[in-house]
């Protein structure tokens, strides 16, 4: 069996919320896809619950793809403590921590149930699991705390 590097991440070591690149891949044709860690709480310290995880997932999704290019996709971990995102070539740590920031920042002050997409039977496997002020709570209480650009230390942090 593989290795997956996020099993070999010691989470008791890192410091949340942080942005972390995990690894730049290489496509046959020479594109490069990178893959995030974008760690809102503190592993096993914390959760966000999964209707304001789930809410914060739709928005996020395509309000996300207005502050940063090539953006594939953007899952949240099972344990609920963040994303994967994905992206098309390599952007810097510090252009992703701002535009994440600008997308929570968006749904903690602006966002309203018209601007979370798929919240129906039709667009969504589990449309009645959805918070927006469970969303909007945790996206204030993490740009609150600050996205880090590092994942061990509180360095640059963005609010």
């Amino acid at each position: 069996m593989a290795e997956v590097e996020s099993f070999t991440l010691d989470h008791t070591a890192v410091k949340a919320p942080y942005v972390r690149l995990i690894q730049v891949e290489t496509g046959p044709r020479g594109d490069q896809i990178s893959n995030f860690d974008v760690r809102l709480v503190q592993p096993n310290e914390g959760e966000i619950p999964t209707a304001g995880l789930h809410t914060i997932e739709h928005t996020i999704a395509g309000v996300l793809r207005d502050h940063l290019e090539g953006v594939i996709d953007i899952s949240p971990f099972g344990c609920r403590t963040g994303f994967h995102l994905i992206t098309w070539g390599t952007p810097h740590v510090a252009t992703v921590v701002d535009a994440i920031a600008a997308s929570l920042r968006f749904l903690a002050t602006e966002a309203t149930w018209a601007d979370v997409p798929g919240v129906s039977a039709v667009e969504c496997g589990n449309y009645r699991d959805h918070s927006l002020h469970s969303a909007r709570e945790w996206s204030a209480l993490i740009l609150e705390r600050g996205i880090s650009v590092d994942a061990f230390q509180r360095v640059d942090v963005v609010h």
